[in-house]
């Protein structure tokens, strides 16, 4: 998907939220921040950048979007919005990995390694939701 031009944050204008309230973003006097009327968030402006970045004390990953001129585009990476497809890939990846070998082992010695396959399985993906949870 291409991306579109740049366009500068004039910080004397007004803009629709980013947050998809409805909100519009009115300029913060004697700072280079803008607040939004409706969801009371605070954005930054990085003018050499031509981004907004929200600040949130609670949040430990900042949202940043770019002006595209209409409307605000996120500027996060593509493998960030989309962490839990790259999630069920690499379980599945390993769960096709480890049924092969469980299946030439005995029974006794299989229970034993499928439980431990499990609960490897659970903490890797509780892994992977708590490293890229939003």
């Amino acid at each position: 998907m291409p991306l579109g031009k740049n366009h500068p944050i004039d910080l004397n204008c007004q803009y629709p939220c980013p947050c998809r309230r409805k909100g519009i973003l009115l300029p913060i006097i004697l700072t280079e921040a803008m607040g939004c009327d409706r969801c009371q968030q605070i954005f930054v402006v990085a003018e050499k950048d031509g981004y907004i970045e929200q600040l949130n004390p609670t949040y430990p990953y900042k949202k940043r979007w770019r002006w595209n001129g209409k409307r605000w585009i996120s500027t996060k990476k593509p493998w960030q919005e989309n962490y839990f497809l790259w999630g069920v890939i690499c379980l599945s990846f390993f769960i096709l990995i480890s049924t092969p070998i469980l299946m030439t082992l005995n029974i006794g010695i299989n229970l034993i390694f499928v439980t431990i396959i499990s609960l490897i399985l659970i903490l890797l993906s509780l892994s992977i939701w708590f490293a890229f949870r939003r």
